[in-house]
């Protein structure tokens, strides 16, 4: 199963409606990275609002893929973060310091306009 990437201007909007496997968490992170690069976006924003768990693998799936898409120049906002995500991403010391977020998708086109300067 992949995960659909949207293109809005020059930013890309990935909401997560599913539980994600470890197949389709590794299919993600190629499929955004290669969209980074084939579209030359600025910033992305990953809206998480539907996640209700996740485990260690997929919190290290997603603390790379900000990591690997700021190394490709695109800024990333996460969005939407239930509690439940929130304490299993410090618990298994997924480290998202200086990665902006916010409530909603919304917020989260908004904050990263502001982070780029726009």
């Amino acid at each position: 199963m992949r995960i659909p990437i949207l293109k809005l201007h020059n930013y890309l909007l990935i909401s997560i409606q599913t539980e994600m496997d470890d197949n389709t968490a590794i299919q993600f992170q190629e499929d955004l990275l290669s969209e980074i690069h084939r579209t030359g976006a600025s910033g992305v924003v990953i809206d998480l609002t539907s996640v209700d768990m996740i485990d260690s693998f997929i919190a290290k799936v997603l603390g790379d893929v900000v990591k690997m898409s700021n190394l490709m120049g695109a800024k990333v906002v996460l969005t939407g973060i239930q509690p439940p995500v929130a304490m299993t991403l410090i618990e298994l010391g997924v480290h998202l310091q200086n990665v902006p977020t916010a409530l909603d998708l919304e917020q989260g086109l908004l904050k990263l306009r502001q982070e780029l300067g726009e």
